[in-house]
């Protein structure tokens, strides 16, 4: 994020820090800590551009830190994408990549601490009682019968926990709190739990894993985080973080702040629900256009600029709010439109004979690359006798505002002459599958041309040199009511490209003339085979 747009905003974060600033504080030190146990989406990016943007704005410094606590839903290829993500997004952690692994034996520390203090123990509860023990949001839990041990049963106890003597699941270490506090986090909440399962960062060394809850904090702290930025969700987790650093006796104590997380409208969020998509098939991997996964939105053909810009325009705040995709799709459409080569493509083509331009012959015609951005310069294409043109871009009886082609009718071809339409071949059934027209050689573009007028221009492509390739086009996981969309992904086959398309590179944008947004699909293009994913329309209802 620029300072210019970040300082801007003006939002609560800035107030916290400005405050802390003018303290004993003076550089801040902030982190992003996901989770390795799925894909990164549209949301975490939202926090990734808060974290690395406030470190930046205020000249302080961003970790990245994995926060791999739970090696049954980790995995080390979820670390990777990840790294992928960030650095696709534009962020650099520098040599500041961290695990919560890192410190298993600092974290064991600290729950030794506790338990000399007097203020964790080992319990023999099973899940269910422990759920059963610890009361309800009216209701105060009452303590487990294993509350009182001595400190030396359960430094014992806990000991023995680390050597694999017990079965997994049979004991857990809990903070000694309150089992009467109005907030559930303080009644005693489990720290370790005994779980014989391989973790991707540290093999088989450990039997014992400590909680997210109780890990993170002291993680923050360990590394000197100045600010813990976090979603709502960890609102009312706050006085448990705060409850671990002080009782582990860290010196420098980060804040945490909360933001209200990213819904987006008509999107499924959740990296649970995004995991049943994947396992079921019903979307083509992690990356799928139509997630809104950082990768499915990067194959898709979204830049970083455009999420970047996103995340800006939202903003921060601590009230809950669905985000219309339209802004986001806006931001997308937005930082392409000066930066997209316009070519022109025939998603549903109908040939078109030229009847009285000379067999053989062809021409190269001069047409602009892009509109808008003079400096993108223009490019030759191939003008022949034979083109297609978009079959909705036809009618045989139309109605007077129907400003393309039809019988009788002239209408411009884009960069080349008028033509008008006198035979319309049909098939057996009646279906039109060519038209046989004349052009107005007096009519070509670019040759200084200012006689009659027509009220329609359309695209074409030549039949001699075209490259014929597949559109992929996604629609949204969601329906306006909220419920699954049955048609989410439409493919043409037969689309009528012009031949520059065989320059285009992998992670090139392009615009199709009067169709949108389009990149080629890294994961199904080849040599021989071009795919194009459309990213986003050309227009939309958003304003």
């Amino acid at each position: 994020m620029s300072e210019n747009n970040l300082s801007s905003t003006g939002n609560f974060i800035h107030n916290y820090i400005n405050k802390d600033l003018e303290g004993k504080l003076n550089k801040i030190h902030t982190r992003f800590p996901p989770e390795p146990n799925g894909y990164l989406h549209i949301g975490h990016a939202k926090s990734i551009c808060l974290n690395f943007g406030l470190a930046d704005l205020y000249g302080g410094i961003c970790n990245l830190r994995f926060d791999d606590t739970n090696p049954a839903k980790e995995d080390d290829e979820y670390v990777q994408a990840i790294i992928k993500d960030i650095k696709w997004l534009g962020f650099d952690w520098q040599d500041r990549l961290f695990y919560a692994s890192d410190y298993f034996q600092k974290l064991y520390e600290c729950a030794i601490k506790l338990i000399k203090k007097g203020k964790a123990y080992v319990c023999e509860l099973s899940p269910e009682e422990i759920k059963q023990y610890r009361g309800t949001l009216n209701a105060p839990g009452k303590p487990s019968p294993y509350r009182n041990r001595s400190v030396e049963e359960n430094l014992d106890l806990f000991e023995r926990m680390k050597n694999g003597e017990f079965a997994d699941g049979s004991k857990t270490l809990r903070a000694k709190i309150d089992m009467s506090s109005p907030n559930i986090n303080m009644r005693d909440p489990i720290i370790y739990r005994i779980a014989r399962i391989y973790h991707h960062n540290t093999k088989d060394k450990w039997c014992i894993y400590p909680m997210y809850d109780f890990a993170h904090p002291i993680e923050d702290a360990i590394e000197h985080i100045t600010h813990s930025i976090c979603t709502m969700e960890f609102e009312d987790h706050r006085p448990l973080y705060n409850w671990f650093i002080d009782e582990c006796e860290f010196e420098q104590k980060p804040r945490q702040i909360e933001f209200a997380k990213l819904q987006l409208s008509r999107t499924i969020m959740g990296k649970r629900y995004m995991k049943e998509l994947v396992e079921s098939g019903e979307v083509d991997g992690w990356d799928d256009p139509r997630l809104a996964t950082i990768s499915g939105i990067r194959r898709r053909g979204y830049t970083p600029e455009s999420i970047r810009n996103f995340c800006e325009k939202i903003g921060v705040s601590k009230a809950n709010s669905v985000v219309d995709i339209g802004l986001l799709e806006h931001c997308v459409r937005d930082d392409l439109k000066s930066k997209s080569k316009v070519l022109m493509a025939v998603m549903n083509p109908l040939k078109v004979v030229i009847t009285n331009y000379p067999e053989g012959k062809t021409e190269q015609l001069t047409i602009e690359n892009n509109p808008e951005v003079k400096e993108k310069g223009s490019r030759q294409v191939l003008f022949a006798r034979e083109i297609f043109i978009e079959r909705d871009d036809f009618m045989e009886n139309a109605p007077k505002k129907f400003h393309r082609l039809t019988s009788g009718q002239e209408v411009r071809l884009k960069g080349a002459y008028f033509i008008k339409c006198n035979e319309i071949i049909k098939d057996d059934i009646g279906n039109i599958i060519e038209l046989h027209c004349t052009y107005d050689p007096e009519t070509k573009s670019g040759n200084g041309f200012e006689g009659r007028k027509v009220k329609g221009t359309i695209h074409w492509v030549s039949a001699k040199d075209c490259i014929d390739a597949q559109v992929r086009i996604y629609d949204y996981l969601l329906l306006e009511n909220g419920e699954k969309n049955p048609n989410t992904l439409q493919i043409i086959n037969n689309c009528k490209i012009e031949s520059a398309a065989k320059d285009i590179k992998l992670d090139e944008k392009v615009q199709f003339m009067r169709s949108g947004y389009f990149t080629l699909d890294y994961k199904y293009t080849s040599e021989n085979n071009l795919v194009f994913n459309k990213i986003v329309a050309l227009r939309s209802s958003y304003k």
